[in-house]
């Protein structure tokens, strides 16, 4: 393969990774924020199969794009896709504090991620890289504990999401059935 093809490839996916995250992010309708979530883990898995990690572009869509996109279409169907919360002004300025906080972090790891790039170091990695061996070892010895509460914190995040439209069919069930009877 050529050079410049690539790169091409490098900077699509990029470029599709970027516009996929920037829809998830800031567009209001759920069912658009969700597809802008898929377009993000195709581009990711475009990208783990140029660093010649297979394994991890196969995982990518079988749990993230195959799973948890459809898990949250069916929270967002569950509670309607026209569920938005009611615009709150409270707490703009900690909100906006946050989001500044949170886009300089965001360039200075971008800036020392590049930097460290340039470092010879850097580009040698194991054979194993992206293998199913390399995974399994670092996922079940240094990386238990994070991988064990992502789990619980989905888990969470589906009975929560279970317990708001249970609640939400609870009123609309209470005002029909208030509207029916005689006064």
């Amino acid at each position: 393969m050529t050079p410049w093809l690539g790169l091409v490839y490098f900077y699509l996916l990029a470029a599709l990774t970027v516009i996929g995250a920037l829809v998830a992010v800031f567009n209001t309708n759920p069912i658009r924020c969700a597809m802008g979530l898929l377009l993000l883990i195709l581009s990711m898995a475009g990208l783990f199969l140029a660093l010649h990690a297979e394994f991890l572009a196969a995982i990518q869509l079988i749990v993230y794009a195959g799973a948890i996109v459809v898990l949250f279409l069916f929270v967002i169907m569950l509670l309607g896709p026209s569920a938005t919360p009611p615009r709150d002004h409270r707490g703009r300025v900690i909100r906006a504090t946050g989001s500044a906080l949170f886009a300089i972090l965001s360039a200075g790891g971008m800036v020392l991620a590049w930097r460290a790039s340039h470092f010879p170091m850097m580009h040698n990695v194991d054979h194993d890289f992206g293998g199913v061996g390399a995974i399994g070892r670092a996922l079940f010895t240094d990386e238990v504990a994070p991988f064990e509460l992502s789990s619980a914190l989905l888990m969470v995040a589906v009975v929560g999401a279970v317990a708001v439209a249970r609640g939400k069919q609870g009123v609309h069930k209470l005002s029909a059935s208030s509207k029916s009877e005689p006064t």
